[in-house]
């Protein structure tokens, strides 16, 4: 190649099977045609369409392909999984081709920190690539990885199963989306337990909301975590650039901070998130939040922020009934097209209570072994593959089970177990609880800490020392305790 050529112009071989030179656009997406296609009639169209279809070339180099996945979730599974395949695919046809890598193509990679940006379609005409190494098929460089913005098809308000314990939070969801900033739904706070799906309501007011097809045009979103948000306001504090930092966020027209706990005990960020919420609001922008609890039971936080929280619309996600487990599980099977048994359904929706995720993940297990062995899917084979799963859900316990089962063994309200109260009628049932949270769950003491109503990590410790050294002294008492044990393990 001279030296004056630019990338791109290197004479082009042939694009048969097992060249070696990258080729032209479109010879590379030929290529990659058939490249998807050989994948495709390997893993079945169930696995095929589960994790591989929604792979997008963004380019590729001589020696390398680039190709992006829309979660990191999936890049991730797509990568331990599928990458040697992939891999030796690419090299089968072009031999030049020794390395795939995987990106997410929702990152935007911003004074190092990633985040996820939600945003309509640019119109017109993309601009060409920044100078790369790529060939022009790529649509960004792989170092900034400023590709299109993410819209994932799996987070929809159709997608979302709707039961008696999230009706209401999807109802309120589904009106953000249909008139974003009205009146009584700004902010929209949504709560509740781990994997019961806030994150998927948030994710599909976005979807909505960024549709090219919407009337009157798609806004524009951001959707971050507040850790992330936490980590961004540093980074510009740092970096001396919290005036581009501000602007960025308030020039938005929805904004979307998920586990809004993490805030808590974060003075100098909650000052910044409640002047950032303000500056919306007053605006006509939409907030959207999530967190684990109400805003009135968010104790770490400012008393101006809770309440500026707490005066549009609150929803809670309840935990999941036996009905809404198998509402989620048949309509998960029904569209990955796989039949699943109804009695292996009701023992992962027995067998599974505590996490939507975890209940999804089970039987995404089972289908992906039935496509790989070929076999059909029997309570029998959900028990043998599920296996490690089950035994650990056996033994399993929450520390909100915990807290419920003390609280009704020694009389107390259960808000007493995150109350300042500290009489003993309270605080020896509290550190009850906190020992047995110790014993019965993998929690590190921080997390049951702020399960007691943000308690530090050594208040968690003095409580099992305590109850340790009451149950050698006390029989009586230590009987008392073991019951529980027992009630809750049962």
């Amino acid at each position: 190649m001279n030296n004056d050529q630019t990338p791109g112009e290197d004479a082009m071989p042939d694009q048969s099977s097992g060249s070696s030179g990258p080729g032209s656009p479109g010879q590379v997406a030929a290529v990659w045609a058939r490249v998807r296609g050989r994948l495709q009639g390997e893993v079945g169209e169930v696995e095929y369409r589960t994790w591989l279809k929604h792979m997008t070339l963004v380019g590729i180099s001589e020696d390398e392909a680039v190709i992006a996945l829309p979660t990191r979730f999936m890049r991730d599974w797509v990568r331990s999984h599928y990458a040697d395949r992939v891999s030796a695919l690419w090299h089968a046809e072009l031999r030049g081709i020794r390395n795939v890598e995987f990106i997410v193509r929702s990152s935007v990679q911003i004074g190092g920190l990633a985040e996820t940006q939600i945003a309509p379609p640019e119109p017109g005409p993309q601009p060409a690539p920044v100078a790369s190494r790529f060939t022009p098929f790529l649509v960004a460089s792989r170092g900034e990885e400023r590709l299109e913005p993410a819209r994932d098809p799996r987070f929809t308000f159709d997608s979302f199963v709707v039961g008696k314990p999230n009706e209401f939070a999807y109802a309120c969801a589904r009106r953000v989306a249909e008139m974003p900033a009205s009146p009584g739904f700004n902010p929209l706070f949504l709560y509740g337990g781990v994997g019961l799906g806030k994150t998927h309501l948030m994710l599909a007011i976005a979807w909505e909301l960024t549709d090219p097809a919407r009337p009157g045009g798609p806004l524009s979103v951001t959707y971050m975590s507040a850790e992330r948000f936490m980590y961004r306001f540093i980074a510009a504090l740092r970096s001396k650039s919290t005036m581009e930092f501000k602007e960025e966020l308030r020039s938005v027209d929805v904004l979307m901070i998920d586990d809004l706990q993490f805030l808590i005990g974060k003075d100098t960020t909650q000052e910044e998130f409640f002047h950032t919420f303000n500056a919306l609001v007053d605006g006509g922008k939409q907030i959207v939040v999530s967190a684990d609890k109400s805003p009135s039971d968010l104790s770490g936080l400012e008393d101006r922020v809770r309440t500026r929280l707490g005066c549009g619309m609150v929803a809670d996600l309840h935990a999941t009934t036996f009905e809404l487990r198998m509402s989620i599980l048949e309509a998960k099977a029904t569209r990955a097209g796989v039949p699943v048994p109804p009695k292996v359904n009701e023992f992962l929706a027995h067998k599974i209570t505590s996490n939507v995720r975890e209940l999804e993940g089970a039987q995404n297990r089972l289908i992906a072994h039935a496509n790989l062995f070929g076999r059909a899917i029997t309570l029998e084979s959900a028990q043998e593959v599920l296996h490690d799963l089950l035994k650990s859900f056996d033994r399993r316990v929450s520390i909100e089970e915990i807290q419920r089962r003390v609280a009704e063994h020694y009389n107390i309200r259960l808000s007493d177990m995150s109350s300042a109260r500290r009489s003993r009628a309270v605080a020896r049932p509290r550190q009850v609880a906190m020992y047995l949270a110790k014993q019965l769950t993998s929690r590190s003491l921080p997390e049951i800490g702020r399960k007691f109503g943000n308690r530090d990590h050594t208040t968690v410790m003095h409580a099992v020392s305590r109850v340790t050294e009451l149950m050698g002294l006390d029989a009586a008492f230590a009987e008392d305790v073991e019951l529980l044990r027992r009630m809750l393990e049962s």
